[in-house]
């Protein structure tokens, strides 16, 4: 269906922060699947290191809970940073106060886990309609 194309030239390249290696397996083969070049870090620190190392991704979806840092705190910290991607939290929690104060941090959406097809050829149907 052509949805791993951000442009004519290349891939969305995405970023997975999770620490649940089920999830990072599921998620990846969803995004693979979709088209887009997917690398995996298994907390929030990772996330920033890879950027502060100079790599950036088009898309991040980003846990609520990990360890050494958690995606709210990584988040308000790639802001911070400048850094523009698109950052979706994904999360198991269902309160609606808890996606709050993680939308609080900066995110762009928030889904709950697992992510599905739908949802993701969802955002990348928007991703290309602002490119």
């Amino acid at each position: 269906m052509g949805f791993g194309k951000y442009s004519s030239s290349s891939k969305i390249s995405a970023l997975v922060a999770d620490d649940d290696t089920i999830i990072q397996k599921i998620h990846k083969a969803l995004l693979t699947k979709l088209g887009l070049e997917v690398n995996v870090v298994a907390n929030g620190k990772e996330v920033l290191d890879l950027y502060r190392s100079g790599t950036s991704f088009d898309l991040i979806f980003m846990d609520m809970e990990m360890p050494i840092m958690d995606g709210p705190e990584v988040t308000k910290e790639l802001r911070a940073m400048g850094v523009q991607s698109i950052i979706m939290g994904v999360t198991s929690r269902d309160l609606d106060s808890e996606k709050e104060a993680f939308m609080a941090s900066g995110l762009n959406d928030c889904y709950m886990k697992p992510l599905t097809i739908s949802k993701i050829s969802s955002l990348l149907q928007d991703l290309k309609k602002k490119n």
